[in-house]
């Protein structure tokens, strides 16, 4: 998992530019997580990494240039907050 993590935060930097690996680690393996809690609480049954891999990507080609614009109140995700 390691590998692919590492991967997935640099292909979510190659989409944004404001963050720094850390950054997009955090980004790669909050969405993952999501994803995949998600799923389970809808009852469907565990699609394997690929499958979640797909969507973490899916979900990086859409939202990733503006992840850095992000503003949440998740506690998960609040370190993620644009600094002002």
């Amino acid at each position: 998992m390691e590998e692919r993590f590492d991967r997935l935060a640099r292909v979510l930097m190659s989409k944004n530019e404001h963050l720094t690996y850390d950054d997009a680690r955090s980004w790669t393996e909050g969405l993952w997580e999501d994803f995949e809690s998600s799923r389970a609480r809808a009852g469907y049954e565990y699609g394997g990494k690929n499958k979640t891999e797909e969507m973490v990507v899916q979900w990086m080609n859409s939202f990733g240039p503006k992840l850095h614009e992000y503003e949440t109140s998740n506690p998960k995700f609040k370190h993620l907050k644009k600094k002002k």
